[in-house]
């Protein structure tokens, strides 16, 4: 009761975001540009903002957006560096058009506003936001779905202007990236994802719950098929967009085959940890003994330090000894893990454990990611195209449906590789058609839009068009058929969009035509 309350009262007392950024903005050692910037990123999003929502859908409130934005260069911003193009300062960048050092809570970025406006999505996200037991994706997941994010509060300011909305797919970080992530958005809702991305505690297991979600609103068969590709291309997607944890797994993963590989042997394998331990035990011996001998300790601080460069010396004996303490604590760890794999239940846990990590590192071994990555992206739609499907069947009202038909055109033109959007990707062309022939269908049975041909086919091929308009408002969406040299064409138009003829597919009984050429009627009932 008290957030409606709340949200009635910032309907009726209109919050000024221009006074609280700068407030916050007084407290911080930005330069004017850098501050001009920020405000004129802040105007933009409020500008365009409603369309953005309309077109969208399942959003946050721009209340909440721009807040969000807001709490970020507050807590996470303490330095942003505009950098000119072609100065002396942009070697700093390379090839890179911005750079986020999140622990120093510093921007370095090119006067760019959607550059600028991704880089403090960037830096305000929790680096870690899948639990540690999901090995490899913890790292992968978080990845995917922070960037994802991050390219989606870009969003309002990239392809809203306060009139139009157009997306220019090389203004995209990641098309791969964007797309998952919607696709993540639409089939649990934003909500859901915002809990889990903002989320500090790992008290709730969020990973868990959204996989709970899916079977809950759609099935287990496609929960599980759908989250399978989803952590197979978190791993893709790594190994393409992240070097350095790319070469750590590599070698994880030759040391888990390795480890595998020994344990086929069971003897061999006894007598390696056997071995093993005698040598942790002797190490943990000599520790016990240098320490406790003065001598010895000095002759191992001289022996340390000797080729040590001077920023890394060790400057006492008490330091010395304090180091070797924990090598010790840590010798003793390794050999506690040692006894437990001579323990044959621990033994089987410690290889189920191992080939897990493997199922994961295997996916490394693919030779053509690019090439594995786009195939899993569009198995990955076929699977979303299923749900959806799942969605629009539990419909009752116009409402509800008016909703899908929104989000389902702006999945329908969500850029994909190619300069393609999703409706034109010939792979799943026709899964695309057989929830928008669903969607249309819907709408005839619950008379939210009329019947303009008697010929299903003819009446699909015409009102299609709705999934690829770019018209901000769908229900101020005007239809007009029109006929030239016995080809028939359709037209959408709104009164600021005129959309240019577009030739019906087939052949055209003009008497199984309930809508007249030349008239102009609207879509939406």
């Amino acid at each position: 009761m008290q957030k409606k309350t709340d949200k009635l009262l910032d309907k009726i007392v209109k919050k000024d975001y221009n006074n609280e950024l700068e407030k916050v903005l007084e407290k911080k050692y930005f330069t004017e540009d850098v501050k001009n910037l920020l405000l004129s990123i802040l105007y933009k999003i409020e500008t365009a903002y409603k369309d953005y929502e309309k077109v969208k859908q399942d959003v946050e409130s721009k209340e909440e957006f721009i807040e969000s934005i807001i709490e970020i260069i507050k807590n996470n911003c303490e330095d942003i560096k505009i950098i000119k193009l072609n100065s002396e300062e942009s070697k700093m960048l390379g090839s890179k058009t911005f750079l986020v050092e999140k622990n120093k809570k510093r921007i370095i970025c090119y006067p760019i506003e959607r550059k600028l406006l991704y880089c403090i999505a960037k830096i305000g996200k929790h680096p870690k936001i899948v639990k540690d037991q999901y090995y490899i994706l913890n790292k992968t997941l978080s990845d995917l779905i922070n960037v994802g994010k991050s390219i989606s509060t870009v969003e309002p300011m990239r392809d809203f202007n306060g009139y139009s909305w157009t997306t220019i797919p090389r203004e995209i970080e990641s098309i791969y990236h964007n797309l998952v992530y919607q696709n993540m958005r639409i089939l649990v809702g934003s909500q859901f994802l915002n809990h889990w991305i903002k989320n500090t505690e790992y008290i709730m297991d969020y990973f868990e719950a959204f996989q709970n979600k899916l079977e809950e609103k759609f099935n287990k068969e496609e929960e599980e098929k759908f989250v399978s590709l989803l952590s197979k291309l978190s791993i893709l997607l790594m190994m393409q967009f992240d070097s350095k944890t790319k070469k750590i797994l590599m070698k994880e993963k030759k040391e888990v085959e390795e480890k595998l590989e020994e344990m086929e042997d069971n003897q061999k394998y006894i007598q390696k940890i056997t071995k093993e331990k005698r040598n942790l035990a002797k190490e943990i011996k000599d520790i016990d003994e240098t320490i406790n001998n003065k001598d010895r300790l000095q002759k191992e601080y001289e022996k340390r330090n000797e080729n040590l460069p001077l920023k890394e010396k060790i400057f006492s004996i008490r330091i010395l000894s304090k180091i070797m303490m924990k090598e010790r604590e840590e010798k003793i760890q390794k050999l506690e893990k040692l006894n437990d794999l001579l323990n044959p239940q621990k033994f089987l846990k410690y290889k189920k454990e191992l080939e897990k990590k493997e199922k994961y590192l295997k996916i490394m071994n693919i030779k053509d990611l690019q090439e594995e990555t786009k195939k899993c992206v569009i198995n990955l739609q076929k699977i979303f195209l299923k749900c959806y499907q799942i969605k629009i069947d539990k419909i009752t009202t116009k409402q509800e449906l008016t909703k899908l038909i929104y989000e389902f055109r702006y999945y329908c033109l969500l850029p994909f590789i190619e300069e393609k959007q999703i409706y034109q990707v010939t792979e799943i062309k026709n899964d695309v058609k057989k929830v928008q022939e669903l969607l249309i269908d819907k709408a005839h049975e619950l008379k939210l839009v009329d019947t303009i041909s008697k010929n299903k086919q003819v009446d699909y091929q015409i009102l299609k068009n709705i999934f690829n308009i770019r018209v901000i408002n769908l229900e101020d969406l005007y239809i007009k058929l029109t006929k030239d040299k016995e080809r028939f064409y359709v037209q959408l138009f709104d009164e600021n969009v005129f959309e240019e003829k577009r030739e019906i597919d087939g052949e055209i009984n003009k008497k199984e035509l309930v809508l007249k050429t030349n008239k102009k009627v609207k879509i939406f009932n």
